[in-house]
């Protein structure tokens, strides 16, 4: 009997997958294991694994966009009749993912025809158009390049119709070719033209959007004194295992205030506002194709080496492309920190469903005024992007002095 393999959905934002390239073709025989393609969706590069033995005997699509639940490919014996197949499978045959898809109320479950394995996702070589690079090398061998910043365009593969895999990555490693002239002069021209946008883009695009101009922002902006923050820092470094960062320090000083201020901690749901009843606050990670949040759960009730251990450990599964869905759901509050690359003050749009965020800025040294005397000191700029349908400017201005009096004392997060 055919089995019909549909496009997964692999989180609860993901509305289509993308099709990158087939490793097997119609008329291949297929077993348990194989990999049949791979399929880019909005959080990871994925391979799509066969569960079934046969032949392939139809692909949906050979690339580009697919809806979630569309047919992509039907596996049985050699001779079944595939358009009775497909008229009788209760849903269209894929054909190219449609522009706009209303969101689903609930995540559907990933269909049991396929199995998915996360892969780190490439960045493309310089010298090769993308879609050059997705079809001549395996995901592990870009990944190899990747890690080991190989040009993939210097290798020869050895897999199917010149495919780059694995080994021929490592042999090169090991026996790495002088490089030609004329791939000098191709590897110092710039890149330029157009770019396919990543589902992980679309997703960003879409989302954002809504928030921007669908929930009425305002902004509130404060100065806060970090100095004493800072000594403590140092106390906490200089004898601790466990590096605290300015960040942390921000984290559980924003779960301190949000149990203050609820309304801060809430969530426009069109006809009612939801009060959450727990502190789960997002921490924004840049990656190479946009922007991840992983969620911190219950941040309130956790100390400062808990809340550093689970941000690294977070973010180093954002920056490898293996975070969960569960680890960026449940979000009641969002920080978005550029202050490791100089930005003194920025506005950020707000993370659906949250009620606010907040963008946390550098830490400058400048002259203040102090007990009347002219000092130096050190401060930091927040600013807090409101919903105005949830938050007034009296609530999020109090949520603010709250956030500052914590941050100027720091002693306040132990209690």
């Amino acid at each position: 009997m055919a089995e019909i393999i549909r496009m997964p959905r692999l989180s609860d934002t993901m509305e289509e997958g993308n099709i990158v390239a087939w490793l097997k073709k119609v008329g291949d025989t297929v077993k348990s294991g194989d990999v049949l393609a791979e399929v880019e969706t909005d959080k990871a590069t994925m391979e799509l694994e066969s569960f079934f033995n046969g032949k392939l005997l139809y692909v949906g699509v050979e690339s580009g966009p697919v809806a979630v639940d569309g047919i992509i490919a039907i596996i049985g014996k050699e001779g079944e009749d595939v358009q009775s197949i497909l008229a009788n499978a209760g849903t269209p045959a894929a054909t190219a993912a449609p522009a706009e898809k209303p969101k689903a109320e609930e995540p559907q479950a990933a269909p049991v025809q396929a199995a998915v394995a996360p892969i780190p996702a490439p960045t493309p070589a310089p010298t090769a158009s993308a879609e050059e690079s997705r079809l001549k090398a395996s995901p592990l061998a870009r990944s190899v390049a990747d890690k080991s910043g190989v040009d993939l365009s210097l290798i020869k593969g050895s897999g199917d119709q010149g495919r780059i895999i694995k080994k021929d990555v490592e042999s090169f490693l090991e026996n790495p070719v002088t490089t030609q002239p004329a791939a000098i002069a191709q590897a110092i021209s710039l890149p330029a033209g157009e770019i396919p946008v990543t589902q992980m883009r679309k997703v960003i695009a879409k989302r954002l959007g809504e928030s921007k101009f669908t929930a009425p922002h305002f902004y509130l902006t404060m100065e806060i004194d970090m100095e004493t923050a800072m000594a403590a820092r140092t106390a906490i470094n200089a004898d601790g295992d466990v590096k605290i960062s300015f960040n942390d320090f921000v984290v559980k000083a924003c779960a301190s205030a949000l149990r203050k201020h609820p309304m801060v901690n809430s969530s426009w749901m069109g006809d009612k506002i939801m009060i959450h009843n727990v502190v789960n606050i997002g921490v924004a990670v840049a990656v190479p194709d946009g922007l991840l949040v992983p969620v911190v759960n219950n941040a309130d009730m956790k100390n400062l080496s808990q809340i550093n251990a689970e941000v690294k450990e977070l973010a180093k599964k954002a920056k490898d492309k293996k975070l969960q869905p569960q680890e960026m759901q449940g979000n009641t509050f969002t920080i978005s920190n550029l202050g490791m690359f100089d930005i003194e003050e920025f506005t950020a749009i707000i993370n659906p469903p949250d009620a606010c965020i907040l963008a946390v800025g550098s830490i400058v040294e400048k002259p203040v005024v102090k007990n009347g005397a002219i000092v130096v000191g050190h401060t930091m700029k927040v600013t807090l992007s409101c919903d105005h349908r949830v938050v007034d400017g009296a609530t999020g201005a109090q949520f603010l002095q709250t956030l500052k009096s914590v941050l100027e004392n720091p002693v306040k997060m132990l209690v």
